[in-house]
């Protein structure tokens, strides 16, 4: 999934209750469903980031230097800018991009 490209707010936005909990006719259930996502992406960004970072580690024994570099700054500023997790994963809920199944079998 292509986090960079989500249409979801970076500042706190107020949402419809009643859109939230549409899909599963109780807000609680949706937002434990929307919680486990936000989690997902978080630990998503976070490996990338990681990732990332890890192309510009040095090595060196000596603690007595250290080297700033501009495009891990870049990089560091970028995933700063991103929306939150919780926010991407609302956004993905509303747009009914989030897969869930209920576990309760009504007969």
């Amino acid at each position: 999934m292509n986090y960079k490209e989500t249409q979801a707010p970076v500042s706190t936005v107020t949402y419809d209750r009643e859109a939230i909990e549409e899909s599963t006719d109780n807000i609680y259930q949706a937002i434990s469903i929307i919680a486990k996502r936000a989690n997902q992406i978080n630990s998503d960004l976070k490996k990338e980031l990681v990732d990332k970072l890890d192309e510009f580690a040095t090595y060196n024994d000596s603690l007595e230097e250290v080297f700033e570099n501009k495009e891990q700054i870049e990089v560091s500023k970028f995933y700063e800018r991103l929306p939150k997790p919780t926010a991407i994963a609302v956004e993905e809920w509303l747009s009914d991009k989030i897969y869930h199944r209920s576990s309760d079998k009504k007969k």
